[in-house]
């Protein structure tokens, strides 16, 4: 009998689930938040994710729940759990990725190497952390940010009055998340899939890089990184996936200090954009991973293929004509290079597609899939 999937979430994620879904003989299903959108082609329902009755009809068709996002609530993910519905990743793991408040401090009980952080209410504690770090600080927001959203540099605590306010607007109240302006030489993420009988396997460290608070590139793996600093970083994953319970593919983004220390920034407890380059430089790409560490299938070797994989993201496509317009210009230029398209309108600063190169030279691998992704600006 054919195992049926259900995916809440109808973006790029739950897209790119769809090819090795059907290549490994899979039904994936999506709950779609409206028509038309990247994950259409497995879209069987439309609905509001936030709607607990919407999303327990959708999953009692489906043997296994998981996710394009980490924003369903915690009251509709239990409704699930108290359903008998199989949850992948669970509420209880979910929630440290939902709450960045939780989440630091969980790992501080985990024992995770972390940036200094703390949970201010007000301009005064905000500006106390100011004075006690050299008067520069990283301001968050707990619920909802991501790709740069809900996130501040700030030198004055005045800084970030609207969101203090707001905060006294919400009923739920709660804190805003200061941490210390990290001196870091590059980001790295660590990705880990885990399946829901223990079965653990990491992948190599890659080095991410952003733009405007945006992954735009990501190399893997990441380039003279210390044997050492792989192995620490291999180990926070396993140990941040086991502690939190995290059932799927988990991506543990970090800072690689200029002291050679690794600090845990952020965590996606889903397919991720640094493991994008997996679909084609990795023996098991993540999004088939992912699919078998949900169902506690055993898991794939997520090797190299290759010895590099370069991934460049197409952010905001072209303004002057289609998106598939460019695509027989690319494939003749760059036959090597794999195209990978979101079925989203362009739009400036949006994620529309990426490419993935892969090779036994960086340089070259690094030219061919800048140079493929810039076909597509303008």
């Amino acid at each position: 009998m054919t195992l049926r999937v259900g995916v809440v979430g109808g973006g790029q994620l739950a897209r790119m689930m769809i090819a090795p879904a059907v290549e490994i003989g899979i039904e994936l299903c999506v709950l779609a938040e409206q028509d038309g959108m990247a994950a259409g082609l497995a879209a069987s329902a439309v609905g509001d994710y936030r709607d607990e009755q919407t999303v327990l009809d959708f999953a009692r068709t489906v043997d296994v729940v998981t996710f394009d996002h980490e924003h369903v609530p915690q009251p509709v993910l239990r409704a699930l759990v108290d359903a008998g519905i199989a949850v992948h990743p669970g509420p209880d793991a979910l929630l440290y990725a939902q709450d960045k408040l939780l989440m630091r401090a969980r790992l501080d009980e985990l024992g995770m190497p972390q940036p200094d952080w703390a949970a201010v209410t007000d301009t005064t504690g905000l500006q106390r952390f100011l004075d006690e770090h050299g008067g520069r600080a990283v301001v968050k927001t707990p619920r909802g940010g991501y790709d740069g959203k809900g996130v501040r540099v700030v030198e004055t605590a005045t800084e970030a009055d609207d969101w203090f306010a707001a905060l006294a607007e919400d009923a739920r109240g709660g804190a805003l998340l200061v941490e210390e302006l990290v001196d870091f030489r590059r980001e790295l993420s660590q990705q880990v899939a885990r399946r829901p009988s223990g079965q653990i396997r990491a992948y190599p460290v890659v080095e991410t890089v952003q733009r405007d608070g945006v992954c735009a590139e990501v190399i893997a793996p990441a380039p003279h990184l210390s044997a050492r600093l792989g192995e620490v970083a291999a180990e926070v994953g396993t140990g941040i996936a086991e502690g939190l319970g995290v059932t799927g593919m988990l991506a543990v983004e970090m800072f690689e200090t200029t002291d050679d220390r690794v600090l845990v920034n952020e965590l996606a407890m889903r397919p991720h954009n640094s493991g994008h380059w997996s679909q084609d430089g990795a023996v098991t790409g993540q999004f088939e991973q992912h699919l078998r560490a949900v169902l506690d299938l055993p898991l794939g070797d997520p090797s190299p293929r290759q010895e590099w994989a370069v991934m460049v993201n197409i952010l905001g496509g072209p303004q002057s004509d289609a998106l598939d317009a460019r695509f027989a210009r690319v494939m003749a230029a760059h036959p090597g290079v794999k195209l990978h398209t979101y079925g989203k309108d362009p739009r400036p600063g949006r994620k529309v597609g990426h490419v993935n190169a892969v090779g036994d030279d960086l340089d070259d691998v690094v030219y061919d899939a800048r140079a493929a992704a810039a076909f597509f600006e303008g």
